[in-house]
């Protein structure tokens, strides 16, 4: 039997702050299967992009244990966590994150690049082609709309063929019928590649779209169902 894609065993996160002890996240536990598409939805402050954040291994738990396919991420240091993300995690977040003095091109590019990939230049150009950006390759992030901005941001997160996307509210920047453009092209481009969709939003439409729903409300999981 192959590992869950994600795997979380009751991980808690307790921040510090002027006024005490906050606790963001209060004992999740849950699992999330290879080529599922789970959306995370809840309430701002719920804690949905403090979880996310920790099963990508960009944020460490205060208690609680982390895996991603076959690896226990947990005790991980940085670097360890770097190079396990590299051609496994693609990441896609609401305000874009794209390097403003890149091209298109070269922002997609850049993973392959990390990874010292042959013909980074060539896949990056033919994932830009399949977002409909084959065309904008050589403008940057100023010249491009939001919407342009965030496939562009896709592409960069798939170009890889990662075993797990993350999506952070990744239509929440954008106007209606651009975020429908743009959560066509996660869907269609997941799907497509087998990919393990874990979404963050805060749209039940969205959300609808997922294999599978898990409610967050106060740092705790308080439904989990399919769509």
């Amino acid at each position: 039997m192959s590992a869950p894609a994600i795997a979380l065993q009751d991980v808690r996160l307790t921040l510090k702050s002027s006024a005490g002890a906050v606790n963001v996240l209060r004992g999740v536990s849950l699992e999330i299967a290879e080529g599922e598409t789970v959306a995370l939805l809840g309430p701002s402050g719920s804690g949905k992009s403090s979880l996310l954040m920790i099963a990508a291994g960009l944020e460490k738990p205060s208690s609680g244990r982390v895996r991603l396919g076959r690896s226990d991420i947990t005790s991980l240091d940085e670097d360890a966590l770097a190079r396990l993300r590299r051609g496994n995690v693609g990441i896609v977040f609401q305000s874009f994150h794209l390097i403003a003095t890149m091209t298109a091109l070269e922002n997609v590019a850049l993973p392959l690049e990390f990874t010292r990939s042959s013909g980074a230049f060539a896949r990056a150009r033919e994932t830009l082609t399949r977002v409909g950006l084959g065309a904008r390759a050589d403008h940057y992030p100023s010249q491009l709309s939001g919407g342009e901005q965030q496939r562009v941001a896709l592409a960069r997160a798939l170009v890889a063929s990662p075993r797990v996307l993350f999506a952070d509210e990744p239509t929440g920047n954008l106007d209606t019928e651009t975020g429908a453009e743009v959560a066509e092209l996660l869907f269609a481009l997941s799907a497509q590649s087998g990919t393990t969709l874990f979404l963050v939003t805060h749209e039940e439409t969205l959300a609808r779209r997922c294999q599978r729903i898990v409610r967050l409300r106060d740092g705790m999981i308080v439904n989990d169902t399919r769509a």
